[in-house]
């Protein structure tokens, strides 16, 4: 095959930031993809309604274009019903970080059962509830420890759709399994590394993000999934733009950049694992499902035709940076 043609692509885990680096970055998704869910961990983070409308024309303005839908995401605290009434038709979900555990998650949940009576709100007004799911126990068993939180709130909370963002591991696409309402998003970057691709030779800082990239077997059964393109599987990048100067030194940020790329990256893996015929359900069919939403129409035809990756978007370095990909966007319509 030498094209194919996805339909409105989704990004459902995107950071844009702020200012000048969301001038910098947002039309780069926008440009192909459909839409996308945007993270709240700003400084401050969105966490009212009007901060949700203020972010979203700040995108809308940085995009410059009609056929890209910020799908908006409150950062979690304790929000009473009528915030929440206020808010449902306004947002796809509410995201949960850990305190502490990620960029700009200071502000976020302590103690689980504190939690609680916003997501039995939550549960009752049909607002989705998405996760960054690890602990700030020993790095590589980070998401593996928090899986018992996912188990305890798919229990506690059996109408509330939970989204397990970023899988990394194994043991959480088989959880997928066991209830209902779990459900998850996997990056590019978790599908094609390992942490020994982040740190076994010369530390790569461009390949770091948190989570931070596991097992050979953990890769694995998160391609698996995505190649079947599992019913409850969506594609997010994260992708999570830093300045070279925050990347490349000592304290180095978490975060891949993939946005440009992702979709060329995608084909790709997909087209050596003899799957090109799943990867329209991976990256929108299964999230318009999911999620319920209905994308803008945008139609991104990509060839079987090598594309070297920019050395630099801006000021942000790419995943595989000055590498040769096989496939390329041909048309955006």
């Amino acid at each position: 095959m030498n094209f194919l043609t996805l339909t409105s692509p989704l990004d459902m885990h995107l950071h844009l930031r702020q200012e000048a680096m969301l001038q910098a970055v947002a039309p780069l998704s926008a440009e192909t993809f459909a839409g996308a869910v945007i993270m709240p961990n700003l400084v401050p983070p969105v966490d009212s309604l009007e901060r949700v409308h203020s972010y979203r024309e700040e995108i809308l303005q940085a995009c410059g274009r009609d056929d890209f839908d910020p799908y908006m995401a409150l950062f979690f605290r304790n929000y009473t019903r009528e915030e929440l009434e206020a808010a449902r038709e306004h947002i796809i979900g509410i995201k949960l970080y850990p305190a502490g555990i990620t960029t700009n998650s200071e502000g976020g949940v302590s103690q689980i059962e504190e939690a609680e009576p916003t997501m039995r709100l939550m549960e009752e007004l049909g607002i989705p509830l998405h996760v960054h799911g690890e602990t700030n126990g020993f790095v590589m068993d980070r998401e593996a420890e928090f899986l018992w939180v996912y188990r305890h709130l798919a229990k506690t909370f059996p109408k509330l759709k939970i989204i397990m963002e970023h899988i990394t591991t194994a043991a959480a696409v088989e959880l997928l399994d066991e209830y209902e309402n779990l459900h998850a998003t996997v990056t590019v970057q978790h599908l094609l590394i390992t942490l020994d691709d982040v740190a076994g030779g010369m530390l790569n800082p461009h390949l770091f993000c948190k989570p931070i990239a596991k097992r050979p077997e953990d890769r694995t059964a998160l391609a698996n999934a995505a190649l079947r393109a599992h019913p409850k599987l969506s594609f997010g990048s994260d992708s999570a733009p830093h300045p070279v100067h925050k990347k490349e030194c000592c304290g180095c940020a978490a975060g891949v950049f993939t946005a440009p790329i992702a979709l060329q990256i995608l084909a790709g893996f997909f087209d050596q694992n003899n799957a090109l015929d799943k990867l329209q359900a991976f990256v929108s069919d299964n999230a318009c499902r999911i999620y319920g939403v209905t994308p803008p129409k945008k139609t991104v035809k990509l060839e079987n035709k090598p594309f070297s990756i920019p050395a630099k978007y801006g000021d942000v370095v790419p995943m595989w940076a000055g590498q040769e990909i096989p496939w390329s966007v041909a048309e955006i319509s």
